[in-house]
């Protein structure tokens, strides 16, 4: 829940803040400025409250590829309000979602970093490829019969989940989420990705940074995506994207599927207008 402040002058009078940048929304008494893109958020009137909630999500990460692909991990997630702004010019960058691995051995490529200011979120880790996940702002999930999962970043995510070690379909692990790490996978399928946190930042509540799912070889069950824009794993066909804007890793790939990419950051910046 985001409160609203309001700061009495003698005169009953108020000031509030002015900003430019993003896409702006009303949210009743407050303006919502969403950035897809990298950008700036220009604050030219401080007024008499002078802070900003903010919600950073950076990229999700691309799924595992090839005989039985781990889920991508969710781009890191940082939220925080009454941060204390000045009037400048605050640069805003977007990370966009990590390519899914390719061939029998490919990992998934990590998301990029996204950016307010000084505070950074860190980009998903990629899915393992019968190998360990990558770490990142959520962790990949492991494939294959490799032991282990990949970390998260304290305070942005989760890691990603530990493979089922056994023949033949060997099931692969799910990336970890904002709000959950990523299922382990079992002897003959793939783990669900982590689900994500939910935010009411700009305006209802929507979760974001899901982990992707992983895939088994063979035809096993595969991973469901986790809340949040996380992608569904497969062993036939297409795995599932990571949603653009959420941060959601994508989908692992079994049976000799390449893995999926994930699904680009966002940047939201609220504050009192009125």
């Amino acid at each position: 829940m985001f409160t609203s402040f309001r700061m009495l002058q003698g005169t009953n009078s108020e000031s509030f803040m002015i900003a430019t940048g993003g896409t702006i929304t009303t949210d009743g008494d407050f303006k919502v400025h969403s950035f897809t893109g990298s950008s700036t958020f220009a604050v030219t009137q401080l007024g008499d409250v002078g802070t900003v909630d903010y919600l950073v999500v950076a990229g999700g990460a691309g799924g595992g590829a090839g005989y039985h692909g781990g889920g991508a991990g969710a781009g890191g997630y940082l939220t925080a309000t009454g941060l204390s702004v000045s009037e400048t010019s605050y640069s805003i960058t977007v990370g966009g979602g990590g390519a899914g691995g390719v061939g029998i051995s490919g990992k998934g490529t990590n998301g990029a970093n996204s950016v307010f200011s000084s505070y950074t979120s860190i980009g998903g880790g990629g899915g393992g490829a019968m190998s360990l996940g990558n770490v990142g702002g959520s962790g990949g999930g492991t494939g294959g019969s490799t032991s282990g999962s990949a970390a998260g970043t304290a305070g942005q995510g989760n890691a990603g989940g530990t493979a089922g070690h056994s023949a033949p379909y060997y099931g692969t692990g799910g990336g970890g989420g904002a709000g959950a790490v990523g299922t382990n996978g079992t002897p003959s399928g793939g783990g669900d990705g982590g689900v994500g946190l939910a935010s009411s930042i700009s305006g209802s509540s929507v979760y974001r940074a899901g982990g992707g799912g992983g895939a088994p070889e063979g035809a096993g069950p595969v991973g469901a995506g986790g809340n949040g824009g996380g992608g569904a794993g497969t062993n036939a066909g297409t795995p599932g994207s990571g949603t653009a804007n959420t941060g959601g890793g994508g989908g692992g790939g079994g049976a000799r599927v390449d893995g999926a990419a994930g699904g680009s950051g966002v940047v939201i910046i609220r504050y009192q207008f009125q």
